[in-house]
Order: structure tokens, then C-alpha cells, then sequence
């Protein structure tokens, strides 16, 4: 007995002085999540954490089952809508990020001539940084916000900006951020010249983005009818319990897998054929 009581004391104190003293591996983060992320930071959402957006998802699907299982009576039928219900949450979160990279492309140029204006005008970059906060386009304005208090606080100019690139999740953020680093590292009297050609590069990008997206807009209003169209049938059809209840059967689960199969095969393809190049963010 007083064996096992001294084993059992000393596995205890074993695991007390590991906790202080073993130096823990961290794990790695799971891809899934590193990009859920990604997107929530894109979409301006970085406070929001993943989990919630699962659960969210989890709820949406459960509510549209039980409404559409308490219609139709038909359990195929209230699980297709329960699935859709369940991706709207991240079908959101995907627009919201396109729409927020969108407005900041239309900003940027405004933004880099408020800079080079500043500096022109004998400011540090620091301090003209900060004065997009309240001088720069609206959209901009809360992440240079807190950028200005970052550096306030920090005193550190790098790292001020790599939170900076954090909140944006831009990729003309990353250009414009790192263009900025690499200036005051450099020092010299060029940056007013680099700043107006950047102002003038991302301004013709903008508008030559801008006409591509315009003639894009049919392709992709055109996939998203081809779709909804046989699914708003569906769910029309569900309000007729004689006509529904057919999908019960096993042919019916056939009909309806092959059908989303189908549906969702050729709204991919139509996106992809009328997709315009995304450029992604190589300097994170």
C-alpha cells in the first residue's frame, strides 16, 4: 500500500514539474481552419472566430429541416434545403469578403495620393499613415485607425505593419505595405515618386478590373438562375403533399442526388469558364 501511494505521489509531482518546465510542441494548425480564417479575415470579420461560423451554419440547417421537413414530410427533400441552408452563412462570408476586396481596389489610388501628398507636404511616414485614419477613404479609415494607435502604443514601425496587413487581408495591402517598408528602410527622396506611379498603376488596374467585372456580371447572374430555377420548383413543389412524396422512394433520393450533382457540377463550370484572375496575397 505505501508503495503504491509513493508511486502514485510521485507521478503526480512528475507531471507538476513538466508542466513548468517541458517546453510544449504546438500543434499545427489545421488547414481547414487556417483558411476559414483567411476568409473571415478577408471579409473584414477577423473578431469573429470560426466556430461561431460553424455553429451559425449548424442552426441555419437545423431550422430549415425542421420547417421544410414540417411542410413537405419528406425527409430527402428537407435535407437537400437543410444543406443549402446550411452553406448560405459562408456563401455570405464569401461575398462579403469579394464585395470588401471590390470597394478597397476603388480606394487604394485615393488612399497612396493622400500618402504622397503628406509626405510632399514634409510628414513622416508614420505620422501620414496615421492621417488616413481621418483623412483617407472611408472604407480604410478603421484599419489606419488602429494602425495609428499600434504605433502610438509600440513605437514600432514594422510591426505596426504587419498588423496592418492582418486587418486588411488585401493583396494591393500587401503591395502598398511592404512598397512602404522597403522606403523606410531605404530612406532617400523617392518615395513621393513611387507613391504617385503606384497611385497610377493600381488606378488603371481598378478601372480596367472594373470593365472586365461589368461584362463578367451576365455569366455569373446567369449560373446563379440556372441553378436556383429546378430547386425554387422544389421547394414550391413542397407545399403539395400528393406530388412530393414521391421523392421518399429510393428512386427519388436518385433523382434528387444526381440532380444537385448535376446543378452543382455546372454552376462550378460556368464560374470557371467566366472567372476573371484572382490575384492572391504572396506577401502575407
Amino acid at each position: 500500500m505505501g508503495a503504491l501511494v509513493g508511486l502514485g505521489l510521485g507521478v503526480g509531482l512528475l507531471l507538476i514539474w513538466s508542466a513548468f518546465f517541458v517546453p510544449r510542441t504546438a500543434r499545427p494548425a489545421r488547414p481547414g481552419g487556417a483558411r476559414g480564417r483567411q476568409l473571415l479575415a478577408r471579409a473584414g470579420l477577423g473578431d469573429v472566430s470560426v466556430t461561431s461560423v460553424v455553429v451559425l451554419c449548424a442552426v441555419f440547417s437545423l431550422v430549415a429541416f425542421v420547417v421544410i421537413q414540417a411542410v413537405s414530410r419528406t425527409v430527402p427533400v428537407s435535407l437537400a434545403f437543410a444543406l443549402m441552408a446550411g452553406y448560405a452563412p459562408i456563401a455570405v462570408v464569401k461575398q462579403r469578403a469579394a464585395r470588401r476586396q471590390r470597394e478597397f481596389a476603388e480606394v487604394w489610388p485615393d488612399a497612396v495620393d493622400n500618402l504622397a501628398s503628406a509626405v510632399r507636404a514634409g510628414l513622416s511616414l508614420p505620422d501620414a499613415l496615421a492621417a488616413l485614419g481621418t483623412n483617407g477613404p472611408e472604407a480604410l479609415r478603421d484599419s489606419f485607425n488602429q494602425f495609428a494607435l499600434d504605433y502610438q502604443v509600440t513605437g514600432r514601425f514594422h510591426e505596426s505593419l504587419d498588423r496592418l496587413k492582418e486587418r486588411l487581408s488585401d493583396p494591393v495591402g500587401d503591395r502598398v505595405v511592404e512598397g512602404l517598408r522597403i522606403a523606410r528602410e531605404v530612406g532617400g527622396g523617392e518615395l513621393g515618386r513611387l507613391l504617385r506611379n503606384l497611385s497610377g498603376y493600381l488606378r488603371d488596374e481598378a478601372r480596367t478590373r472594373s470593365e472586365m467585372e461589368s461584362r463578367q456580371a451576365w455569366t455569373i447572374n446567369g449560373a446563379r438562375l440556372a441553378v436556383a430555377a429546378p430547386w425554387a420548383v422544389l421547394l414550391l413543389m413542397s407545399f403539395q403533399s400528393g406530388s412530393i412524396t414521391a421523392y421518399s422512394s429510393s428512386a427519388g433520393v436518385v433523382v434528387l442526388v444526381i440532380g444537385a450533382v448535376l446543378c452543382l457540377s455546372a454552376y462550378r463550370l460556368m464560374m470557371r469558364i467566366g472567372r476573371l484572375p484572382v490575384e492572391r496575397r504572396i506577401l502575407a
